[in-house]
């Protein structure tokens, strides 16, 4: 066993060992990076230098419009502070009194409850305007006027009111006539009608809309509307017919 032994031959190169893979790190140290002043000025890229630009450009139509909107809301809230100002003072100064109106008459023509024929009603109707102001004068307008006289949903006859001035501490009497033509009432209206008649209480609606504008001092208003509605009841729907209950109330549309 002993022959069998070699002693390692020195003369060839040692085994280099097999390789790793684990890099070696690196040394810590600190860099310098050196980057061109034309990359430096283009930061942001330019697609977003053109919408910065855009939302920049924006600013000042958003405030000249801000401020043409808070420069109207200001006037129209001076123009209703003097408006209301104004309409104290005229009211202080005048006293105004609310107007009165009611039925004096009417005359019922043209409905034949015998028959059930279409009626053609004719009404002359009195309605009474009171005027107790002492400075202030109505000019009522005919044009645009409308009056209507309803029996429950059945519209009768229609007309309108004349032209005239009412001048202050006055009552004058409208007259005017309303006509209706073909008007055919069902079974259950004409038979309502017949026993109500009997009874001697007809209930009516007649509403009036009239267009006015008053003078106060030597100041005219612009076209005032005023609306009014009277509910009555007749004893019968003929001539001769009275009224035996009445209850008017208007109201103003300034605008």
């Amino acid at each position: 066993m002993g022959d069998d032994f070699h002693a390692p031959d020195q003369s060839q190169p040692p085994l280099k060992p097999p390789p790793s893979d684990n890099k070696p790190l690196l040394p810590q140290a600190t860099y310098v990076i050196q980057i061109p002043k034309d990359q430096i000025y283009r930061i942001p890229p330019p697609e977003n230098s053109r919408k910065i630009q855009k939302l920049s450009n924006r600013k000042p139509r958003r405030s000249c419009c801000c401020r043409c909107f808070c420069w109207t809301i200001a006037t129209i809230f001076i123009f209703f502070v003097l408006l209301t100002i104004t309409a104290g003072v005229l009211y202080l100064v005048f006293r105004p009194e609310k107007l009165n109106y009611s039925i004096d008459n009417i005359s019922i023509n043209g409905i034949n409850l015998t028959s059930s024929a279409p009626i053609n009603p004719r009404l002359i109707v009195n309605i009474k305007a009171e005027n107790p102001n002492d400075k202030l004068s109505v000019f009522y307008i005919g044009k645009g006027s409308n009056v209507h006289i309803h029996y429950y949903d059945v519209n009768l006859c229609k007309g309108e009111l004349p032209t005239f001035k009412q001048p202050s501490n006055n009552v004058t009497e409208i007259q005017t006539t309303l006509r209706g033509s073909n008007i055919i009432l069902a079974n259950d209206v004409h038979a309502r009608l017949v026993k109500q008649e009997r009874e001697r209480h007809v209930p009516l609606t007649l509403k009036v809309k009239a267009p006015v504008k008053i003078k106060v001092g030597a100041v005219k208003t612009w076209e005032i509307k005023v609306t009014v509605k009277c509910d009555l009841a007749v004893d019968r729907v003929t001539q001769k017919s009275k009224i035996v209950s009445k209850s008017c109330h208007y109201s103003v549309d300034l605008w």
